[in-house]
């Protein structure tokens, strides 16, 4: 009964500001467990004029599952993931997760200025308001995606190549013997956060640059690629 969900869980259904409803922001949303930590993870980040796109780890029971898109249902700017990843935690499928988000995000009707990224145990401890104003204050256009030239230790995350492994309840990543080439274009690896706040120009990038794409393509057998991705990518030149 969407009408009791927005009740009952005091969902916002109009922009609280001019500022706010003018600066429409994109969500994506990555969860496997805990269903009520998920709802009231949304309750606190939802604004109508925002747009939110959820993605359901495949392995994830069935029950789980349909009671999410029960939830998004209610919703017309919230939806789940068109195209779903077995996810394990450091491997590849995780980034494929936030692509698949990106690349429905970009299609969708609805307008956005920024994406932020978020795991179903997030909360967050400031308002719409405070996240927006602190964006247009001095990140205006530019993306915030931190990091440092690969260190020593962690050399190894793309030295050589790894799997991901998914059976009968266990799912992890183990290396190989095989070396790694070097990057394409010679690029230099740099290391941050897999979580940041982009904007649509570098997302729509990201998606259709050869650079990008060729990345993806030379990242998919490393370790915890969503910690060099965005950061190497927002580090190019122009």
């Amino acid at each position: 009964n969407c009408s009791m969900v927005l009740k009952s869980l005091h969902f916002i259904t109009r922009p609280l500001s001019d500022e706010e409803g003018n600066f429409s922001l994109a969500y994506i949303i990555t969860i496997h467990k805990e269903l009520e930590m998920f709802v009231k993870l949304l309750r606190a980040i939802y604004m109508p004029q925002n747009i939110y796109c959820i993605h359901v780890d495949e392995k994830s029971p069935k029950d789980y599952k349909a009671a999410v898109q029960n939830i998004v249902n209610c919703f017309e700017n919230i939806f789940i993931a068109s195209k779903r990843e077995n996810v394990v935690y450091a491997g590849f499928s995780r980034l494929q997760a936030d692509i698949n988000c990106m690349t429905d995000l970009v299609h969708s009707k609805f307008q956005w200025k920024y994406v932020i990224n978020l795991c179903g145990q997030d909360y967050p401890i400031k308002t719409n308001k405070d996240i927006i104003q602190y964006i247009k204050s001095k990140w205006n256009g530019k993306n915030m995606t931190p990091g440092v030239v690969q260190p020593l230790h962690m050399k190894h995350r793309t030295q050589v190549s790894y799997r991901e492994h998914v059976h009968s309840g266990m799912s992890y990543v183990y290396p190989t013997t095989n070396i790694k080439t070097k990057p394409p274009y010679n690029l230099t690896i740099y290391f941050g956060s897999a979580y940041y706040i982009l904007t649509k120009e570098f997302v729509e990038f990201t998606l259709t640059d050869a650079r990008a794409k060729d990345l993806l393509e030379w990242s998919r057998d490393t370790y915890s690629p969503d910690e060099h991705y965005w950061v190497t990518l927002n580090r190019l030149n122009g």
